[in-house]
């Protein structure tokens, strides 16, 4: 196996530091930089993590150097949704001229391949509820922006050089380490089921539901939930693709079919044993009654196979760890 190391950006934030220990208990030698503005530590394990900011040149450049690093995962970026409307300048700054940053030092270097973190909120509002990788990309807030100007900078890099990249587009992230060594501690999240699991351990009081009057089964927004496990998984199969002489591609990361608000909330209230206390309020601005991915092209791609596609265990998972945090 190579000697050159891995670096992975913002590795000891929720998806990365799961990353990281995929890949370190596979043995891939790997490095972190992270400047712990929303990251923990102790969520990095078996990797050296060096503190630090991916708009440093000077710090990028000698990591990129001093560990011979001929791969990079990127995950360091601001990624709240409400946050990017109320402070744009923020996310551009952090999400796309980091990334700009990053590239430039990963162009000197002679990286050869870039693996990116990206979203779903590229696609904004899609007239179908089911997006493929071809789908119009129309993002409707800064965070969403951000990542696709990024992703327009990977590609036009790879155009003028030879480094290869894979763009993983992530619909609804959730769930936490089964063996519950990591988990999502992020602050102030917003994401569903980690605010649901923190109303069932009393760290919050209650749930908002925004909408309930929806074109869908039961009236609430639905969503392609993916375990965060599962959607490691997916980068340790793109850094073997790339390896192995891939070319660059985008690609969607979901299961292909979603849940609805009131089924997450169904599925808390069995895995706590007792409903949660929850408030119904009226639709939020941009937000689609459902979004669900097309993931058809990952799996063929890549050769991934998802093992955690139930939502009570994606619940389970998520309920076990605020329960460790609360404890």
């Amino acid at each position: 196996m190579s000697e050159n190391k891995i670096l992975v950006t913002g590795g000891a934030g929720y998806i990365g530091s799961h990353v990281v220990r995929m890949l370190t208990a596979a043995g891939r030698p790997v490095v972190v930089l992270d400047n712990l503005s929303t990251g923990f530590a102790d969520a990095v394990i078996g990797a050296e993590l060096v503190v630090g900011d991916t708009g440093d040149r000077e710090t990028v450049s000698r990591l990129l150097a001093g560990h011979d690093v001929d791969t990079v995962l990127h995950f360091a970026a601001h990624t709240i949704v409400p946050e990017s409307v109320e402070k744009p300048l923020k996310y551009y700054g952090n999400n796309t001229c980091c990334t700009r940053n990053l590239l430039e030092c990963c162009s000197e270097a002679g990286v050869k391949h870039f693996i990116f973190s990206s979203t779903a909120a590229v696609y904004g509002i899609p007239e179908d509820s089911v997006c493929t990788e071809d789908s119009p990309l129309a993002p409707i807030n800064p965070y969403g922006t951000s990542k696709l100007m990024s992703e327009m900078m990977l590609r036009d890099l790879g155009k003028a050089t030879d480094m290869r990249h894979v763009i993983l587009r992530y619909f609804n992230v959730a769930g936490s380490d089964p063996g519950g060594r990591i988990g999502q501690s992020t602050e102030k999240a917003t994401l569903l089921i980690k605010v649901a699991a923190e109303v069932a351990v009393g760290k919050r009081e209650q749930l908002y539901v925004f909408g309930t009057d929806y074109p869908t089964p039961d009236g609430t927004g639905v969503r392609d939930y993916i375990h965060v496990d599962d959607l490691a998984d997916a980068h340790i199969k793109a850094v073997d693709y790339l390896a192995n002489g891939g070319e660059s591609v985008t690609l969607n990361c979901g299961y292909g079919h979603g849940y609805s608000v009131r089924e997450v909330i169904d599925a808390v209230n069995r895995a706590n044993g007792s409903p949660i206390k929850v408030v119904e309020e009226a639709r939020r601005a941009g937000d689609p009654p459902a979004l669900v991915a097309r993931a058809d092209r990952a799996r063929e791609v890549l050769g991934w196979t998802p093992r955690y596609d139930d939502l009570d265990f994606i619940v389970k998972t998520s309920l076990d760890w605020e329960r460790k945090l609360a404890g």
